[in-house]
């Protein structure tokens, strides 16, 4: 594990670097507090810290408050040791209250330096498993366990996200919702796995045809599609090729070819109209393209709430 020691006596410095490399940790050393804070401010910086109280220019009181001040709000933790020759309770409490984890007086034992170098790498260790673990804990809130893309909350989040940045810019967003053509068919007869393969293999072909643009499942057999990048003109080519990527290839299940069709309602956004506005819309067009055969789509622009095209 890499370490910083800011120390601006060049002996001691040397002294506590041969000692962290017999311990074998990777020492990265500064000679003020400016060097120091430059240190734990850049990409990869050191875990652990050893700061010296008393320095020229920022001292490692300070170095530590500019260094949680960096950290609040982030993942990024660093665990900060002052080293002080100063034994009064004030000097430790004012360090402690700037952000330091622990201190050592000086002159210091080995042992003990050692021994608190440990605690202070374990801490570290515990806040990466932490960290791993909240961050797996959040994906598994936003992903659909099934097929692996967004669930309803997160694509609806993420729906929610591109029209606050796009407000009042009309023709920057559509949405398109996407219903697999007679599903209940399928498991039906050839059984729930079936049905499974099913829906992870059209998530598949809705990500070959799309490109940048973000997806859900928001229901059993219903996916909400998010474009941000589309507007009346070219709406009708995505959904026709999402349509034609899944019509052009078959499925096979234990041996069994399974063709599959979809049905899509798309809108376009005006830039003003809700969320629930422009869904309903989009719900509206997919109810007309499953009441006209399904295997097609339906585009409703703004205000209009019209067929602008089938596939």
């Amino acid at each position: 594990m890499k370490v910083l020691i800011a120390e601006d006596d060049p002996i001691s410095r040397r002294i506590l670097e041969a000692m962290l490399v017999k311990w074998g940790y990777c020492v990265v050393t500064a000679e003020d507090g400016e060097q120091a804070l430059e240190a734990l401010m850049a990409q990869g910086a050191p875990p652990i810290a050893i700061l010296d109280r008393l320095m020229p220019g920022i001292d490692g009181a300070n170095v530590c408050r500019k260094v949680r001040e960096k950290e609040n709000g982030t993942e990024k933790y660093t665990y900060l040791i002052l080293l002080t020759i100063k034994g009064s309770k004030e000097d430790i409490v004012s360090g402690m209250e700037a952000g330091a984890d622990d201190y050592i007086a000086k002159p210091y034992d080995e042992q003990e330096l050692r021994v608190r170098l440990s605690a202070g790498r374990r801490i570290i260790d515990l806040h990466k498993e932490l960290t791993t673990a909240k961050n797996h804990l959040l994906e598994q809130s936003r992903t659909d366990p099934l097929t692996g893309i967004l669930n309803r909350r997160a694509v609806l989040s993420e729906l929610h996200a591109q029209m606050a940045r796009h407000h009042g810019e009309s023709g920057r967003l559509s949405v398109a919702l996407l219903d697999i053509d007679h599903f209940k068919n399928i498991n039906d007869t050839y059984g729930h796995a079936a049905g499974d393969s099913v829906l992870k293999e059209c998530v598949l072909q809705i990500e070959s045809a799309l490109r940048c643009d973000r997806f859900g499942r928001v229901g059993g057999e219903e996916f909400l599609i998010v474009l941000p990048r589309a507007d009346e003109s070219n709406l009708q080519a995505i959904c026709g090729r999402i349509l034609s990527m899944i019509n052009s290839n078959a499925i096979i299940f234990n041996g069994i070819s399974i063709r599959i069709t979809a049905s899509i309602g798309a809108a376009a956004w005006d830039g003003i109209e809700s969320m629930d506005i422009l869904l309903a819309r989009a719900d509206k067009a997919l109810y007309l393209a499953k009441n006209s055969g399904r295997n097609c789509m339906k585009i409703s622009i703004p205000a209009e709430c019209a067929v602008m095209a089938e596939y």
